[in-house]
């Protein structure tokens, strides 16, 4: 099965531009959805998974007690506590994952998709970018947020999903060489850059016109 993933900065429009390219393709996007999965899987509410999006520690524990009813398969039971349960957390998601990609064409949001599939054949990588300003400008509009809230948020988020690469995946979040496609989403837009997606994708053989 074929699979985009789009991997986005804070406020940058990466959601918004993957419902675009699901539509378009007629495809399905697992965004929030793919959170639900995970929420429950572990047994917590959907929107404390999302709250914490991508892996923060104070998450850990709590996951951790319940994968080790939930999921016992994937308990290890030595080793470094803290790095075992956060290995644990990774291995429940990259499951999610494979199952997902295995039953049908998918946009996937986030999680770390485009470093666990990295080599994978028929997929894509997208990862969409904006100038500071402008993203802090849309958290503001958005979400309310002042603008040292947003720019708080904003370079916390995106440290949060940097640290998750790289700690397990070894892979440099930034590293423009690791995707096949990076866009500015305030030089073409939210629709400019569907658009380009999903003729890259059509490029590549993934994607027939719906």
């Amino acid at each position: 099965m074929a699979v985009i993933t789009i991997s986005r900065q804070y406020a940058g429009g990466g959601s918004d531009i993957a419902r675009r390219v699901a539509e378009q393709l007629g495809w399905t996007l697992i965004d929030n959805e793919f959170v639900d999965r995970v929420a429950e899987r572990v047994g917590l509410p959907p929107e404390e998974v999302e709250a914490r999006e991508e892996r923060v520690p104070g998450l850990i524990e709590r996951l951790a007690r319940t994968l080790a009813t939930s999921s016992p398969e994937v308990f290890v039971p030595s080793g470094d506590i803290q790095d075992a349960e956060q290995d644990r957390l990774v291995r429940v998601t990259e499951r999610i994952i494979t199952e997902t990609v295995q039953h049908g064409d998918v946009v996937m949001v986030g999680r770390g998709a485009q470093a666990y599939l990295g080599e994978r054949d028929q997929t894509m990588h997208v990862y969409i970018v904006a100038p500071r300003e402008t993203r802090i400008a849309t958290a503001v509009e958005r979400l309310g947020q002042s603008p040292d809230e947003a720019a708080r948020c904003m370079d916390s988020v995106d440290e949060q999903r940097r640290r998750y690469v790289r700690t397990h995946y070894r892979r440099d979040w930034d590293d423009a060489a690791n995707y096949h496609l990076v866009l500015n989403s305030a030089a073409f837009g939210y629709e400019g850059c569907a658009a380009l997606v999903v003729e890259a994708a059509r490029r590549m053989g993934l994607g027939q016109p719906p």
